[in-house]
């Protein structure tokens, strides 16, 4: 009898997997992070999502004979990229399985920003009537800037163009196909000369040590008095001291943070109390109940290929991280 691959699943998709797994598999579940390490060895098939990433790093490390390791993550800084690439393992990650609702939560961000509609809800919370609205912006006639052209950026972009807002892209290279109508793609070595064209200044970029505090105090005096940062990526790619110093002096007219560094933001952080600071928990990705349904679909599509020998899809580059 053939022996059967050893996969490790966390039980969160165990609905959405365990009657649609195919009979070559024997599949072991955790619940946590003690019950993943306990089964990584052995494990040939890793989807060791925790919502720690360390915890999830040291699972992973304790899987030698693993050759896949998969992830709902789109972000996989954290994860012991060089010892995967020197075994050998193929990573594949979650991107783009969450960028519907991020890209919602953006727009979300935007109109709340340009209406002020945090005052409209503290005015209700006093049972106030106001006589006249708090935000006069509109995002028709504005000018945004992606920074971070994948799934997220261009499904930010589509929302983005029917609302009248002129939308410039960042991508690794300049040219070639824009992916959505209308919008303007320029290289990475252009966007910072032309900061201060934009209204919306937004960060859907990987973390990478390229794009490590890559938003620091010279790009936040580049922008415009009136703008707005919101960052959808992680909080490493800003300078938070140099961002908390902006907003508190004015620099930037606003920030929309769902994620910041560290997370969770300690409680007694100045940027909490910034009347134009928004923070959003890193809970633009869980607004919605999709996210295991697409993210089995899509190993269960891996696990074919795996079977067969057939290059995985959504593999991260372990050298470029992403």
């Amino acid at each position: 009898m053939t022996a059967k691959t050893q996969v490790s699943l966390p039980a969160a998709v165990r609905p959405f997997l365990q009657n649609r797994l195919p009979d070559w598999l024997e599949a072991r579940w955790f619940q946590s992070h003690e019950e993943a390490c306990a089964i990584a060895p052995g494990a040939q098939i890793g989807w060791f999502d925790l919502l720690d990433k360390s915890h999830m790093a040291q699972a992973v490390m304790l899987a030698q004979d693993m050759k896949w390791l998969n992830s709902v993550y789109a972000g996989v800084d954290g994860l012991p990229l060089p010892t995967l690439k020197a075994r050998g393992v193929v990573l594949t990650n979650g991107v783009g399985i969450n960028a519907i609702t991020i890209a919602e939560y953006v727009v979300m961000a935007m109109l709340n920003i340009a209406k002020n509609y945090r005052e409209v809800v503290h005015a209700q919370v006093r049972h106030e009537w106001l006589r006249d609205a708090p935000g006069k912006v509109e995002l028709h006639g504005s000018r945004a800037l992606i920074l971070g052209y994948g799934a997220i950026g261009q499904l930010v972009a589509e929302r983005l163009l029917p609302f009248g807002v002129a939308v410039t892209a960042v991508r690794r290279s300049a040219g070639g196909d824009a992916s959505v109508s209308g919008v303007s793609v320029s290289g990475p070595e252009q966007w910072r000369a032309r900061l201060a064209d934009f209204d919306w200044v937004i960060l859907a970029v990987p973390a990478t040590p390229q794009t490590d505090g890559m938003i620091g105090a010279p790009e936040l005096a580049a922008m415009k008095p009136s703008a707005t940062l919101i960052n959808v990526a992680r909080g490493s790619v800003v300078d938070q001291a140099a961002l908390t110093d902006a907003l508190a002096n004015k620099t930037i007219g606003a920030a929309f943070l769902d994620v910041t560094s560290p997370e969770p933001l300690p409680a007694d952080h100045p940027l909490w109390s910034l009347p134009n600071a928004h923070i959003s928990m890193h809970l633009s990705g869980r607004a919605q109940t999709k996210m295991f349904e697409r993210a089995v679909e899509r190993f269960l599509g891996n696990l074919t290929r795996f079977h067969a020998g057939a290059p995985l899809t959504h593999q991260v580059d372990l050298d470029a991280g992403y």
